[in-house]
């Protein structure tokens, strides 16, 4: 797999996550804290709140767990404020990773990430380090059964989005950061599932790391996944897709 796929990393994930579905529960509690802190607990006026809903259902969250989170997020069960963190640090052989994450405790988040990029023959370093060589972009993904591939193309680019890929079964819209919330709309306006919205960072050139290496890359992957602090995990590699389904 490229990497430069956003869904095909959605379903890699999802695979892995549903034997370790409490985890997937926790992270999106916190994205669910965030959104509600950021634009308030109604879905109908919180267009990041309603993704990660979204989300939440996709991932068989149950509404009541949704609903406890949103309130405690709004006051109401009282709170836990998370902070948005980004690491960034090399893989073995030279891939390079970035890390978003939410946490409670910067301190602890921080030591993890590090730790697991040391474990894996990689290093963390400073910020700036490899973000340079990724762009920041606008992310949607659609149900290609719901219009051919020229009415999205079309759509998407007279509502501003940038590119339009067509994967096995969806439509990956690209657009500038600022532009994202506009091109949703649109989708949205069109009566079109929109499968997920989000900020991502995708790389400017994806590598072929050396073979001897693509264990530890992916075991480092892996293990940023897994912890419950992190959310995205970002990188450049060219992976195999047989080892990363596994």
């Amino acid at each position: 797999m490229s990497g430069h796929s956003k869904w095909a990393n959605i379903k890699i994930k999802k695979g892995k996550t549903d034997a370790a579905r409490g985890s997937v529960f926790t992270k999106i509690g916190r994205e669910l804290a965030v959104a509600v802190k950021s634009g308030g607990p109604d879905p109908n006026n919180n267009s990041r709140l309603r993704d990660v809903i979204a989300k939440a259902k996709q991932s068989n969250m149950p509404n009541d767990t949704i609903i406890r989170s949103i309130k405690k997020a709004s006051g109401e069960l009282g709170s836990v404020n998370y902070e948005d963190m980004v690491y960034e640090g090399y893989a073995a052989g030279g891939v390079a990773v970035i890390v978003e994450a939410l946490t409670d405790n910067k301190n602890r988040t921080a030591g993890d990430v590090r730790h697991m990029f040391d474990k894996y023959g990689g290093a963390m370093g400073a910020t700036g380090c490899v973000s340079y060589l990724f762009n920041k972009k606008g992310v949607i993904i659609v149900e290609m059964k719901d219009m051919s591939e020229d009415d999205i193309m079309m759509l998407a680019l007279d509502a501003g989005a940038d590119d339009v890929i067509t994967g096995e079964d969806v439509y990956e819209i690209y657009t500038k950061p600022q532009d994202l919330e506009q091109v949703r709309g649109a989708f949205a306006d069109a009566g079109l599932e929109i499968l997920s919205s989000d900020l991502e960072y995708i790389a400017d050139l994806y590598i072929d790391p050396p073979a001897e290496n693509i264990s530890s890359i992916q075991k480092l992957l892996e293990k940023l996944e897994e912890n419950d602090d992190v959310q995205e995990v970002y990188h450049n590699a060219n992976l195999p897709e047989e080892d990363e389904e596994e």
